[in-house]
């Protein structure tokens, strides 16, 4: 395996009150490209106590000391305090030391897994290592890829492939979910490269990361919704998953404990192919379409029937992307995008007894007369680098705590 381990990049950042000082619910740790040749992609830490004095205020970064593309992380933080974050255009992965939020720093990062490339999308293992889809085999994306187990070290411990031909003959594992009370890891299959189209899912067994079954998704209505599985989520019983298409359809998995699961079309939130993440609140799967552009929330206590109860309109040019919950449950922010999200982040609320979605105003720039916070700026805790376009972002965690 390629790997490589960087020092310790100890940054303290701006100034913040005492009371900030580590509190880790209080942060949002926000993974942004630089735009400019030549300049270092970063993490960086915002405050979002809404009652601290630096609210919504980016409070300390720490460069990769790279540039390749900042894109995903992983969708909550870990316990250890320790969070991959995704450079996919470079082929490496960082994972930032973020115990002491207010000095976030590079503790290790990796690349390939003997002959698997490009690893795009993270989950935690029961013993804390991190489980990761890698998009091909070998260079120029002819493979199927697979999944591989990572130390906090960036040591890569085991490889399962993801081909099955007989099934699917194009697969390019994406994202994933692990459902440890089935023993079972369901993965999505979409092209980073957009070589081809593929509408299939695969389901692994957990306990030794083999292969059961890929699943080819079924048409919806309208015949393609079922194309580039997206993003796989368990639902709040921890047993069911459902998944999310880029083309905005959204499936049920059934029987997922048997060696013969199934997928079932359940919702279609558009006529597009503008669909991206999901997040799922309580009963509410919460799903980002910059069809329109909007955040929708849907009600999956009946995951056969969901039903639409909330919508937050964005306006016209802020086509979203990358969405996180919250640790309290009711805050969602919103990254990642285009047009008008290219540089910005937002803070949307949930009320989780209806599932009704609006936006916070106070989440904004201090002096702005825009809701949420610009990273078309100058300067920055670590210098003066020019803007930065934001992507994978996830909330700190509570201590003792792995989700939401």
């Amino acid at each position: 395996m390629r790997r490589w381990l960087l020092p310790l990049l100890m940054l303290a950042g701006c100034a913040a009150p005492a009371r900030l000082a580590e509190r880790g619910g209080d942060h949002l740790f926000v993974w942004a490209g630089a735009v400019a040749e030549g300049e270092s992609d970063f993490l960086a830490v915002v405050d979002v106590d809404p009652a601290s004095p630096t609210y919504a205020r980016i409070v300390a970064t720490a460069p990769a000391g790279a540039r390749g593309g900042a894109h995903h992380t992983e969708h909550h933080m870990p316990r250890a305090g320790l969070l991959a974050a995704n450079a996919f255009g470079s082929g490496r992965t960082f994972l930032f030391d973020l115990r002491r939020p207010l000095r976030p720093a590079v503790a290790a990062s990796f690349g390939e897994a003997g002959e698997y490339m490009h690893p795009h999308s993270f989950a935690r293992l029961p013993n804390g290592n991190l489980l990761a889809t890698y998009q091909m085999r070998g260079h120029g994306n002819a493979r199927p890829g697979g999944l591989a187990e990572i130390d906090m070290r960036g040591r890569v411990l085991r490889v399962s492939d993801a081909a099955d031909p007989a099934a699917e003959p194009f697969i390019r594992p994406y994202s994933l979910v692990i459902v440890p009370e089935l023993d079972r890891i369901v993965t999505t299959s979409s092209d980073m490269h957009a070589a081809a189209i593929s509408r299939s899912v695969q389901v692994w067994r957990l306990s030794d990361l083999q292969l059961i079954t890929t699943i080819a998704l079924p048409p919806g209505p309208r015949g393609a919704e079922n194309e580039d599985p997206a993003e796989p989520r368990v639902l709040a019983d921890g047993r069911t998953v459902m998944v999310s298409t880029f083309n905005c359809g959204l499936f049920l998995l059934r029987r997922l404990e048997t060696d013969r699961p199934s997928a079932q079309f359940v919702h279609s939130f558009s006529q597009s192919d503008r669909c991206a993440l999901p997040v799922v609140a309580g009963r509410y799967w919460v799903q980002t379409d910059a069809s329109y552009p909007a955040l929708i929330s849907l009600d999956v206590s009946d995951p056969e029937r969901p039903r639409e109860v909330g919508r937050l309109n964005l306006e016209p040019r802020q086509f979203l992307h990358w969405i996180a919950l919250a640790p309290d449950g009711e805050r969602i922010v919103i990254s990642g995008g285009n047009g008008d999200m290219r540089h910005r982040l937002l803070m949307a609320r949930i009320d989780r007894s209806n599932g009704r979605l609006s936006l916070d105003p106070g989440f904004r720039t201090p002096g702005s007369a825009e809701p949420g916070i610009s990273f078309d700026r100058d300067e920055w805790p670590h210098g003066q680098f020019g803007k930065a376009v934001p992507h994978g972002a996830v909330f700190a965690n509570p201590a003792g705590s792995d989700r939401p």
